[in-house]
């Protein structure tokens, strides 16, 4: 049984496994528990899947014929792609486990597997990615509203968030003390910071390589 999961609906949880019985069985548990669920009889079918992209949650068979689960999981985090990942395996491979989850996974599993234990990792997974998608958007949001700082503004930011007075700022950049007070009212406008505690946070959030940037 397989359904095609939307976002405003239900978190996607992806499962892929070789034994075709495994997938029915975790896919009808995961529908069973208001979440939508697809499964794949290998790696290769999943990367080859749009819905790798909606999906909020994977569950993974460690040893299977061609790409195992673990190569999925290295190969997923190479190209940049977060997803929490509840392993599974028949084996109890504890260097595997340590492997897999020294590199982020939500679990290391052995079958048989309780249903309750498999729901609950799987619900752990999509709070936690839930959690980024949340943090990224903030994230996202500060970027978008630094976008709109002219240069100096920018720069005025930056010497706010070091703790510099406006004095020193005007020193520093060669320009008055009250062209300084205008480019950091400006600031606190469109980073719509209400003090100066919300600017220097708001500059923390920026990713590290858009602050570097801005360094003299």
């Amino acid at each position: 049984m397989t359904s095609t999961a939307t976002a405003d609906e239900a978190p996607l949880v992806l499962i892929v496994d070789d034994d075709e019985e495994v997938r029915t069985a975790i896919e009808e548990l995961m529908l069973s528990v208001g979440m939508e669920a697809h499964g794949f009889g290998s790696t290769r079918d999943l990367l080859e899947s749009s819905l790798l992209q909606q999906a909020s949650c994977l569950v993974l068979d460690v040893r299977m014929p061609g790409s195992s689960g673990l190569d999925l999981q290295q190969r997923l985090s190479a190209a940049g792609i977060s997803r929490p990942i509840v392993f599974l395996t028949g084996y109890g491979d504890i260097p595997m486990s340590v492997q897999a989850m020294k590199a982020g996974a939500i679990d290391f599993l052995t079958k048989p597997v309780r249903d309750q234990t498999l729901i609950d990792a799987v619900i752990t997974g999509v709070e936690c990615y839930a959690k980024q998608r949340a943090h990224a958007q903030v994230i996202q949001q500060h970027v978008d509203r630094f976008a709109t700082l002219t240069p100096r503004e920018s720069q005025v930011m930056r010497e706010v968030a070091r703790g510099r007075l406006n004095k020193q700022i005007a020193f520093d950049l060669g320009i008055t003390e009250i062209t300084v007070k205008l480019h950091r009212s400006n600031v606190m406008k469109k980073m719509q910071a209400s003090s100066v505690g919300e600017l220097i946070r708001a500059w923390e959030i920026l990713p590290e390589e858009l602050r570097q940037s801005q360094r003299a």
